[in-house]
């Protein structure tokens, strides 16, 4: 049976014997010194994915920001990532040391 990548928001979510997905048991991820905060520019307006490809060179990585923002954006990850919105921003040594990537 497959398992989730490291990459991926359900890395930690168990399959069933028929390889569904169970119950979702988040990925978190802590709050560091070295996270710096970022206001969104007009370019990544509802578009996680472009900044984490930016950042991190991996648009798989977009659901970061959800996990590490809740208070802002855990309700809609993706509605709610707009124009001017102030949100933390891990660094990428930290990503990779905290997904094993």
């Amino acid at each position: 049976m497959a398992a989730y990548s490291s990459y991926s928001l359900y890395y930690n979510t168990p399959l069933d014997s028929q390889g569904r997905l169970g119950i979702w048991i988040p990925r978190t991820i802590p709050v560091s010194s070295s996270d710096s905060v970022l206001t969104l520019s007009p370019a990544y307006n509802l578009r996680p994915d472009l900044l984490a490809n930016d950042l991190y060179g991996d648009s798989r990585l977009w659901w970061i920001f959800s996990q590490r923002n809740p208070n802002a954006l855990a309700s809609d990850p993706l509605g709610k990532f707009v124009t001017g919105l102030k949100i933390y921003v891990p660094t990428v040594a930290n990503i990779k040391s905290m997904l094993g990537i």
